[in-house]
């Protein structure tokens, strides 16, 4: 049993099914990949805290809510930067903290080229983006690196996910809740999701 929360909406469904299709292009790619971030962001923060207020209407006031925490995005480089101007539409007041690793594909193994000191005061909530999770070995660093920030709760938000990928990322951060789009049947030999949908980053920017 998966240790992810994977979504089950079927507009979820329909889009990363178009994602993987191998003729979808780039400007498509990155579309989907946003309109994917959201959903899965919509789905991930159903809980942040929210405290009352109260608007005026045309007629008349009324008792509302507004999210009550501060919240910081942090995408993995490159990927991520696609999921990160639909969670900044959906959070507006997040700060954003990018993270970059590279795999180096005859280990599998991250190196990071990309990790700066965050500003003081750490925040309550840091979502994690990345829209791969397969080795799971750049999220987990990620997320230990966020750790190190200060930051207490954290979640991850990818759009596929391997197995294998869960495993390693429930294992090493069990207190980090993972919420996917999908989940795949395993890796290959080269470390990437099958079926998947190809290099996320690569079919983002036409490299």
């Amino acid at each position: 049993m998966s240790g992810a929360r994977v979504s089950s909406h079927p507009v979820v469904k329909q889009k990363l099914t178009r994602l993987r299709a191998q003729d979808t292009g780039p400007a498509e790619f990155r579309a989907l990949v946003s309109d994917l971030a959201l959903l899965v962001g919509v789905e991930a923060t159903a809980d942040v805290r929210v405290a009352p207020i109260t608007v005026e209407t045309p007629l008349g006031p009324c008792e509302g809510s507004a999210v009550d925490a501060n919240i910081s995005l942090v995408p993995v480089l490159r990927a991520g930067l696609g999921m990160t101007e639909a969670l900044s539409r959906l959070l507006p007041d997040a700060d954003i903290r990018h993270l970059g690793y590279a795999r180096n594909e005859e280990t599998l193994q991250p190196e990071v080229y990309y990790a700066p000191t965050p500003p003081d005061p750490a925040t309550d909530l840091a979502l994690v983006l990345d829209p791969m999770l397969a080795t799971g070995g750049s999220a987990c660093e990620a997320i230990r690196t966020v750790k190190n920030w200060g930051i207490g709760e954290i979640r991850f938000l990818g759009i596929l996910g391997a197995p294998e990928g869960v495993d390693t990322l429930t294992s090493a951060h069990p207190d980090v809740v993972v919420h996917l789009c999908g989940l795949d049947e395993r890796l290959n030999e080269k470390g990437y999701i099958l079926p998947g949908l190809g290099d996320a980053g690569d079919r983002q920017f036409a490299t």
